[in-house]
């Protein structure tokens, strides 16, 4: 058998997993995808199914003027399965793209099942393939096994950090009297309930907040949170204001009832489309059980909350990519084993999908003997990649997808419209690449998504 006739071997089937898989299966590879789910779970996981999605349900802005907008438009040019089943299963959050879980995952084992070039393996890969082409996809909570098989194969230059979950509750035991429906500055529909709270309530919640007990982690493991996932707690110690201007700022929400901005609030967004449960948003927390159900029912409309699930604390595992990985996504040292989605270096479900959609492409052209092709770096793709492959080694931490890490804009620009400005300059990089892509190898399905108009 040929290199190019051989199964590309696609660890993981989270949502890097399984979009690498498809954008091969598309261009008429094999594909040899392996979940361990449900032989074995993560800390983190619930569901049997492919492309779980566990802090949160929200896939954050459609903008285009917003960075993850205009990296979720470039993915659907790209022809992205994720995004098709988040445009597909989408529920009503405001200027977000939320999509009901159950129904997000099911589209994409769906689609893929569908594609007679795929190998599903459910069971635990403790090893990496001694040959062949594999892209590890492994996600933040890759187990120990396998974690220590990657550190064997990088002389062990891996770091980890710390991502909490944020708790859901039933809708039926929010108390609809003492909450508000709205989103803030009134932009599209009233897709969030607001938990109101003036300064006593604010200020008695922060303080038993603060002084809460947490679940203790082992004495050997350093705490190292992603900033802009902290847990709530770590938030309220860090002053009386931090919550106030933070995860619970009133700003841009009116309540109804007083005519007034509350001092502060706290937000539920819906999990699905008929509200049967609401996530608290921003409220990812490492308390232990009984102190949520204690703690989180003295906000005001949560006096009898209903948990379905509570927050918790995990480890999430990831590459010092400016050290091991090309601009590519492949093993510097071995370039046969590509890397995807948040074990690279990126953060968020967006960017973790992406960085499996790039890894697809790049093992198909390097199957195909082609000449490998980054984005451009005026294009949010490029962005990430850049900044994976560029930043501090020593100091390389993940990253959300920010204009901050795209080149500048040339001239002055008023603020209000560099967003734009950013996303026409990089949808016009974008067209050009993708012209040049799949020369040679075109996809071999035909297409599911239509781009939205720029």
């Amino acid at each position: 058998m040929s290199t190019q006739d051989a199964p590309v071997t696609v660890i993981g089937g989270g949502l890097a997993g399984c979009e690498a898989a498809w954008q091969l299966l598309r261009r008429g590879h094999r594909v040899r995808l392996c979940e361990m789910k449900p032989e074995r779970f993560s800390p983190a996981h619930k569901s049997p199914h492919l492309a779980e999605l566990v802090c949160s349900n929200s896939l954050r802005s459609v903008a285009l003027e917003n960075a993850v907008g205009l990296l979720k438009e470039e993915m659907r040019r790209l022809d992205s399965l994720i995004l098709a089943a988040a445009d597909a299963t989408a529920v009503p959050a405001g200027k977000a793209l939320a999509v009901n879980r159950n129904a997000f995952s099911l589209f994409i084992e769906e689609r893929l099942g569908a594609e007679p070039g795929l190998e599903l393996i459910r069971g635990e890969v403790t090893e990496i393939p001694a040959e062949g082409i594999a892209i590890i996809a492994s996600g933040p909570l890759t187990s120990d096994a396998l974690a220590r098989a990657i550190a064997v194969l990088t002389s062990g230059d891996y770091l980890y950090f710390y991502d909490a979950i944020s708790p859901i509750v039933e809708g039926e035991s929010i108390d609809l009297r003492r909450v508000f429906a709205a989103s803030r500055y009134g932009h599209g529909d009233a897709d969030y309930l607001n938990c109101p709270m003036d300064r006593k309530t604010y200020e008695t919640f922060r303080r038993e907040l603060s002084q809460a007990e947490e679940v203790p982690l082992r004495a050997f493991e350093e705490i190292k949170c992603f900033e802009g996932c902290l847990p709530i707690e770590v938030i309220a110690r860090r002053g009386i204001n931090t919550l106030a201007y933070g995860p619970m700022k009133p700003v841009g929400l009116i309540d109804p009832r007083t005519g007034g901005q509350p001092h502060a609030v706290v937000q539920l967004r819906r999990e699905d489309r008929e509200g049967i449960l609401h996530n608290m948003v921003g409220f990812q927390t490492k308390l232990t059980w009984p102190e949520q159900r204690r703690i989180f029912r003295m906000i005001p409309g949560l006096e009898n909350a209903e948990f379905v699930r509570y927050g918790s604390v995990h480890r999430n595992t990831f590459l010092n990519a400016p050290t091991l990985l090309t601009a590519n996504l492949q093993l510097r040292s071995l370039p046969r084993l590509f890397f995807a989605g948040q074990i690279t270096g990126v953060e968020g479900y967006v960017e973790s999908t992406a960085m499996g959609l790039l890894a697809g492409l790049n093992a198909s052209r390097y199957l195909s003997g082609r000449e490998m092709i980054s984005p451009p770096r005026e294009t949010a793709l490029g962005a990430l990649v850049g900044h994976i492959n560029n930043a501090d080694r020593k100091l390389f931490q993940p990253m959300n997808v920010t204009f901050g890490l795209f080149p500048p804009l040339p001239g002055r620009i008023r603020k209000k419209e560099r967003g734009l400005c950013y996303a026409r300059r990089a949808l016009a990089a974008l067209s050009s690449w993708q012209a040049r892509l799949d020369e040679g190898n075109p996809i071999a399905r035909p297409e599911v998504i239509q781009p939205l108009s720029s």
